[in-house]
């Protein structure tokens, strides 16, 4: 599996505080199968010129002493775009020096806007990665569709599939329609992980599904290529298996 949104380089934002913290959830990471994790510290667009990548490359360094030796680990950043225009196509704002970018609006709900800065974004050459669209306030199904549509990858965190609340239930419609590309833990040095919803979607029998969204979207997005589409998840099965499981 590979995780391409986590908050695990130690210090630098309100995920994980230290080494201490960051090591034992790196090595819980590689018992479960995970083979490559991109640390994404989070950067406001209006500071990306000043974006602190050496400091966090120096971190990086350290943190791979310390993480198991099967573990890939690379950095970059989830992008707040808290104010539109600004240039974001520096190789070093980008996922593990791919052309992918990690992107987010506040939870606050979707500016006005929203969908001009994905597709300039886009059209700048590097591929906007939409993290936890679920959480956003007035984000829907033909919203999402819409963001697919202009080539926006969506990026969907791990643990909210098996939730309860609005967010969940997005979620789960989405992944029902085939509108999410990517799985994430989007870690924060507590417990969340892609382990957890291995196991939820090998429990409803999605295992293409599983593979494009743990690895398989992960790894051409940090390959410069664009991701396969996921088959959606027949809603009739993960109805019943929810109703089944209490989730």
């Amino acid at each position: 599996m590979i995780d391409i949104h986590s908050h695990l380089l130690p210090g630098v934002d309100d995920g994980s505080p230290s080494f201490a913290v960051s090591v034992p959830v790196l090595e819980r990471f590689a018992t479960q199968g995970v083979t490559t994790v991109v640390c994404t510290p989070h950067l406001n667009a209006s500071q990306a010129a000043a974006a602190p990548y050496a400091r966090h490359l120096d971190l990086l360094t350290q943190l791979r002493t310390l993480a198991p030796a099967s573990l890939d680990l690379r950095l970059g950043w989830e992008i707040m775009l808290d104010t539109p225009g600004v240039d974001l196509t520096g190789r070093a704002l980008c996922l593990g020096n791919s052309r992918a970018l990690l992107v987010e609006f506040t939870r606050g709900g979707l500016p006005r806007g929203a969908t001009n800065e994905l597709r300039r974004i886009a059209r700048s050459g590097r591929t906007p990665i939409l993290a936890h669209p679920e959480r956003y306030f007035g984000c829907t199904l033909d919203a999402v569709r819409e963001w697919r549509s202009i080539g926006v990858v969506i990026q969907t965190d791990a643990s909210v599939l098996m939730g309860r609340g609005a967010p969940s239930d997005l979620a789960r419609e989405l992944l029902a329609h085939g509108c999410i590309d990517i799985l994430a833990s989007d870690n924060h040095g507590d417990h969340r992980s892609l382990g957890a919803a291995q196991e939820w979607l090998r429990e409803r029998r999605a295992d293409e599904q599983l593979d494009l969204l743990l690895r398989i979207n992960a790894e051409r997005v940090l390959g410069d290529e664009d991701p396969l589409p996921v088959p959606p998840l027949n809603q009739g099965l993960l109805g019943r298996l929810s109703r089944l499981f209490g989730r």
